[in-house]
């Protein structure tokens, strides 16, 4: 794993403290999810679910890759989806190249498939789907619902073991102001240590 990168983790795995004992609650079930299945010897697949998936589910999938890495848990696979198609946000990138982690563009679309490097031989692939894009597992995985909208307006998901949601606040709304940065740099690491603290409980931390 990237230096950078694991030294954020280290600092982010000391504030478990400021995490609020119903969000733990929330966490503690996707930690329960995952342990339950891996046992079975079949993969924990986790689907980080909002609307445009263009920020909030993108951080949600590429950090619990990070985070299931940082606490050696194999056996996982993450995605992510929206229920509805655009752009994988530059904002959302620059927030995660400011991490640490090693952006590169695969594809050149409207809207283009990444490649974001965790380590020298390690990726998440992000681009813009709807949750059930033929990449995305279709049957035995976690909905894990970022976005209030998504919450509200995806009452359903077919074929997922278990639908929880983790809504966040959307960074989209400082987009071209003084705090845009600073926004965007707050959510990611509030879902990093998030997803840091559902991978603790699987390493016994």
């Amino acid at each position: 794993m990237f230096q950078f990168i694991s030294e954020r983790c280290d600092t982010l795995v000391k504030n478990f403290r400021e995490l609020p004992t119903e969000r733990k609650e929330i966490l503690e079930k996707i930690s329960s999810y995952i342990k339950n299945t891996t046992s079975t010897g079949e993969d924990a697949n986790l689907v980080y679910v909002c609307t445009h998936n263009s920020r909030r589910s993108h951080l949600g999938q590429v950090w619990s890759a990070v985070a299931a890495a940082y606490y050696g848990i194999a056996n996982v696979k993450t995605f992510s989806g929206g229920t509805e198609a655009t752009a994988f946000n530059p904002n959302a990138i620059k927030a995660l190249i400011s991490a640490g982690f090693s952006v590169k563009k695969a594809s050149e679309s409207i809207n283009p498939v990444y490649e974001v490097y965790f380590a020298e031989d390690r990726f998440v692939t992000c681009f813009s789907k709807i949750y059930n894009d033929a990449g995305n597992p279709s049957q035995k995985f976690a909905a894990i619902m970022t976005c209030s909208d998504a919450e509200e307006n995806c009452p359903f998901i077919p074929g997922c073991d278990l639908r929880i949601g983790t809504t966040y606040h959307d960074p989209k709304a400082f987009d071209n102001t003084l705090l845009q940065d600073e926004k965007y740099t707050e959510r990611s690491n509030q879902i990093a240590m998030e997803c840091l603290y559902v991978f603790s409980i699987l390493a016994g931390k």
